[in-house]
């Protein structure tokens, strides 16, 4: 337990470091890889150089000054993050290595007004918040060895199937190379993927949502091949380029918080942009599998049609279904007299007509889409723990700032 003296000083720092706390996690990460360059092998470079590591790291310093003495406040943040460092291989010995070099940016960046007393109070509280997501993070380490056909830390997978779902999009098949079979996982988690490229000095990982539903003897991700952004999606570009069928890739049991939740019966809605159709691939499939009566829509947006992924296998889903609906929409349609439901982005009108206050929305994809998409379902006045999404990458919150998360 923190002493109220420590909790005292911890909340009083939390003004400067929602103003700082980016200068001071960038001052961080470049002090601690500085001394610590292997940690590079488990860190996403392309977020650390895009700086959204940075402030989603800032955003959860603050929040824990801000919540000291309320940390079961930031119990699901410190879950949703613990997914990722166990998919990631984050283990306790690391976190020693964060506190040092946390402390030391913190003493860097605020100069004098980081008294003793202040880094005293700091490491006292670091220590507390470390050890609760060393807990956390051993009971999924534990969970995922210790289930049929588990294991810890990355495990060899071959690829077994490679197949092309649009101009951008491809879908791997990854059985175990071991010959056992796979986990079971809840219909949204993700896989992380490490790979080690030629050239490169550092293995990458990447983490890619299953995109089929638990019950077969393989997973499936569906990669999308980020060839228009700068920096270049290393590992996409490299998975679909060089890595064929017979090829060996490692791989850590499946993670990840943004799950179907099954014992729902109201309404639902999946809600895709691009390559955020993937989660919902799995979801659908598991609704279908057990026969689920629940009034069921699927609306997804893309590009235009060359850029549409898994068109014929959701329609084909739909039609399983007792109450399925299936919608879809381009920015900029390729065929003017095609079948698509919407063009450009969604609107209030077109998602007013199956959305009710009640339904359970489920949505993913690029920032600006997640953006309307949560503002349209609160104008329509979707109860707030119904609207639910996921991010590719460190999370953000949809008011510009990025969310607390790392």
């Amino acid at each position: 337990m923190l002493s109220q003296k420590t909790i005292d000083i911890v909340k009083s720092t939390a003004p400067i470091l929602e103003t700082e706390g980016k200068k001071i996690t960038t001052c961080f990460y470049k002090m601690m890889f500085d001394a610590h360059p292997e940690l590079l092998n488990i860190f996403n470079h392309v977020n650390q150089k895009q700086g959204r590591q940075q402030t989603a790291l800032a955003n959860t310093v603050y929040a824990a000054a801000k919540y000291i003495d309320q940390l079961e406040v930031i119990v699901p943040v410190v879950t949703q993050i613990a997914h990722k460092h166990r998919g990631l291989g984050v283990k306790p010995e690391h976190y020693p290595i964060v506190g040092e070099f946390l402390l030391k940016a913190i003493k860097e960046v605020l100069g004098d007004a980081a008294t003793d007393e202040i880094i005293n109070a700091w490491a006292e509280a670091y220590g507390v918040i470390a050890q609760a997501f060393i807990d956390v993070e051993k009971g999924m380490y534990d969970t995922a060895a210790n289930q049929e056909n588990g294991w810890s830390d990355f495990k060899e997978f071959t690829v077994v199937r490679k197949e092309k779902e649009s101009n951008v999009i491809t879908s791997f098949y990854l059985k175990p190379k071991d010959g056992s079979g796979v986990t079971n996982y809840e219909p949204g988690q993700y896989l992380t993927i490490q790979v080690k490229i030629p050239g490169e000095e550092y293995t990458l990982n990447r983490q890619y949502s299953l995109s089929c539903a638990p019950g077969h003897d393989y997973y499936r991700i569906s990669v999308k091949k980020e060839k228009d952004n700068e920096p270049n999606g290393k590992v996409s570009n490299y998975l679909h380029d060089h890595v064929n069928e017979g090829d060996t890739i490692e791989v850590s049991a499946p993670s990840g918080n943004f799950t179907l939740n099954r014992e729902e019966s109201a309404p639902v809605a999946f809600i895709s942009g691009g390559v955020g159709i993937t989660p919902m691939m799995s979801m659908l499939e598991a609704l279908v599998n057990e026969g689920s009566k629940r009034e069921i829509h699927f609306i997804h947006a893309a590009r235009n049609e060359e850029f549409h992924a898994f068109k014929e296998t959701v329609n084909a889903a739909v039609s399983k279904l007792e109450n399925g609906h299936s919608y879809y929409g381009y920015d900029k349609p390729l065929a003017n007299d095609g079948n698509h439901h919407f063009e450009g982005y969604l609107s209030k009108a077109f998602l007013q007509n199956m959305i009710t206050n009640d339904t359970i929305t489920y949505i993913c994809g690029p920032v600006p889409f997640l953006k309307n998409v949560v503002q349209i379902l609160a104008e329509l006045g979707v109860k707030e723990e119904n609207i639910r999404y996921e991010f590719f990458g460190p999370a953000m919150n949809l008011n510009a700032e990025e969310k607390i998360t790392a």
